[in-house]
Formats: structure tokens, sequence, C-alpha cells
């Protein structure tokens, strides 16, 4: 089985008022006051400007796409978090912006390399955002992030 998520992650109210004048950014609740806008083909087409991938190596962001995160976190944390697995193989990448500026990462864990200390990529930044593990269950978890096995069905 597989699983995909590249997403933005946010405080929910934050997310729904810096996300509103991007038509392809559907926003969907998890848990814990978050919320995630996926990284759909349409927004990934709507926010793509040219410049490429970013400096960062996430597939899904441009670097047109990281200067405007950069300014949705002038209204609070925002992560932007890629998780590919296929049969219990795979990825993660996170990265946090906060004030204006990157404070977590990038940080990248590839196909078998163990997770650090502090925890996956993924649940690192949703530790940054104010998620909290709970009851055996790591802030992926928590959250609700294993809802869905692939980015489109959060707005299915």
């Amino acid at each position: 089985m597989s699983y995909g998520l590249q997403a933005v992650i946010a405080v929910e109210e934050t997310l729904h008022v810096v996300s509103r004048d991007l038509a392809a950014a559907r926003p969907a609740s998890v848990g814990q006051g978050l919320a995630l806008v996926p990284m759909t083909y349409a927004l990934f087409d709507a926010v793509a400007d040219g410049s490429g991938v970013g400096a960062s190596g996430f597939r899904r962001l441009t670097g047109g796409f990281e200067q405007t995160l950069a300014r949705w976190s002038e209204a609070g944390p925002v992560a932007y978090v890629e998780s590919e697995y296929f049969g219990g193989v795979g990825e993660q990448r996170a990265v946090v912006w906060e004030g204006g500026a990157v404070v977590l990462g990038p940080l990248h864990v590839d196909e078998g390399e163990p997770f650090a200390s502090a925890g996956s990529p993924v649940s690192q930044a949703l530790r940054r955002l104010g998620a909290v593990a709970c009851a055996g269950r790591d802030e992926f978890s928590a959250v609700g992030l294993d809802r869905h096995r692939h980015t489109e069905a959060w707005i299915a």
C-alpha cells in the first residue's frame, strides 16, 4: 500500500485567512486545531511561477510558493510537508516558517534512514505548530494525518 501527502499545515483559523485569495487552496481540518491545504495539481499550477523547485528539495514546493508561505507565516507559523511511502518504506520532508523566516528545517529523512530522536520531520513540524503526541501516538497520528492515504483525498 502507498501513502502520499504534500500539504501546507497551520492553525486552522490562520490557514483559512491567509489562503482565502488563492482559489485552488482548499483547507481541510485535521486534529488539534490544525488544518491543511493539500498541494493538489490545481494548487501547484496556481502557485508555480516558473522558478522551478525551491532550494529545499521538495518535489512540489516551488521557489515562488516558498515566498508566499514566508508571507503567510507573518500571521502565524506555517509548515510545508511531504511524505511518500510504499510498503512501509519511504521518505519525509518538512519545513516551517514563522514571522517570514524559516524556523525549522528543511528536514529530510530518506528511504532507509532512521528518524532523529526528535521524531520524523513531519512530527517535528507539527510539534512546532503546537501539536502534541498522545497515548503512544506521534504528532503525525495524533492530528490524524493517517486518515487519508493520498493528498487529493483530503478534499474529495
